[in-house]
């Protein structure tokens, strides 16, 4: 070629390969992350403003990167972490056990009261022989054991068992004797794990595991009872304070009023420093029923009886507890004698029971 000829031809050369650099450059930001190619793509197209084909594929490349990110599915927020419960499964437990109304029946032992012949084995046989379909509240009981050695004793024989640790240094394995430091100890606790069970939405009948149960007692507790709690001493008149309580069996309704009844009475145990639950409940129902507008039946010992005020009328008795009663071994025998009688008293015919021909084993080692 002529020098006139390569002097036209070097401009066109230049633009081809600035316009292949440039592609190469545009394919290469498009690699990156949309933010990125934006500002890249940008900062090629300010440099190269006269080429009118780069600049729109330069702005298609940026609208894509637009629509990209407008699409984009945000990253999930991680999960809360939830602190577990201090009172573990209680709540599946609960949720377990409850009848539709959200009531359960609970029972709390020991490892001594768990061994073979012991009262865990003469309460379920009060069940089992008991009349009315009774039986069938035992799938809406909760035991509630007190170390390890009664949780394990009670998965083989029961579907609700609840281990309730505690952290108070008192070994709960072995009896503890009435008024005794660790038995103030845990009639407290009880005490305030009944509360914890209210607050979570419960309601609960409550029986000692030295209660023997051979009827319904729900059809004598009044749906107007805020609580309904068994008597030592019943004077006749259900909702009279005067009545003489037993914590022993106690059915609470759960609401905003009971659970402040039992703020004031766990506040009760440093009032009347040294005084059981029980003795506690009997100080403060003047007091705290007419400032709650609470409702208190006394239940009638003619069907909710025990050994304070016992009910003779096997035909009426619903449950019947070893209470007035001091020492395992005691209620243990006492307990015995008055299956035997209920066993007679099933077995025998409508006339005989009508006759009142059964009565108890009179006099034990506690019942009168």
């Amino acid at each position: 070629m002529k020098g006139g000829d390569m002097g036209s031809v070097s401009p066109l050369v230049s633009f081809v390969l600035g316009a292949a650099m440039g592609t190469v450059c545009v394919l290469f930001f498009m690699s990156a992350t949309p933010a990125r190619r934006l500002v890249d793509i940008s900062a090629f197209t300010s440099a190269a403003s006269n080429n009118s084909t780069l600049q729109g594929l330069a702005d298609a490349v940026a609208d894509s990167a637009a629509a990209l990110a407008a699409t984009a599915t945000p990253a999930p927020a991680p999960a809360p972490v939830q602190a577990p419960s201090p009172w573990g499964d209680l709540e599946e437990v609960l949720a377990r056990a409850a009848t539709k109304d959200r009531t359960v029946i609970m029972t709390q032992i020991n490892a001594a009261w768990t061994r073979p012949g012991s009262l865990l084995d003469l309460f379920f046989e009060s069940f089992r022989t008991g009349e009315g379909g009774v039986a069938r509240l035992l799938d809406h009981l909760v035991i509630v054991t007190m170390d390890p050695a009664a949780y394990e004793g009670c998965k083989p024989v029961h579907r609700h068992c609840y281990f309730l640790r505690t952290s108070n240094g008192v070994d709960y394995r072995s009896e503890k004797m009435f008024m005794s430091k660790d038995y103030l100890e845990m009639m407290w606790g009880r005490n305030r794990f009944q509360q914890t069970v209210l607050e979570l939405g419960y309601n609960f009948l409550f029986t000692d595991v030295d209660v023997m149960w051979f009827r319904d007692p729900f059809r004598h507790i009044s749906m107007a009872a805020d609580i309904a709690i068994s008597s030592d001493v019943y004077i006749g008149d259900p909702y009279s304070l005067r009545n003489f309580p037993n914590g022993g069996f106690l059915f609470v309704r759960s609401s905003a009023k009971t659970i402040d009844f039992y703020r004031a009475w766990q506040q009760g145990r440093w009032r009347f420093f040294g005084k059981h639950e029980q003795d506690v409940f009997n100080l403060i129902k003047h007091e705290m029923a007419p400032k709650l507008d609470l409702a208190i039946q006394f239940l009638d010992t003619a069907y909710i009886s025990g050994f304070c005020q016992l009910s003779k009328d096997l035909n009426k008795i619903c449950t019947l507890h070893a209470n007035c009663c001091v020492g395992l071994g005691a209620k243990l025998h006492d307990l015995r004698g008055v299956l035997d009688v209920w066993r007679n008293y099933t077995a025998g015919t409508p006339d005989e029971r009508r006759a009142g021909k059964f009565q108890w084993k009179l006099p034990g080692i506690c019942i009168h």
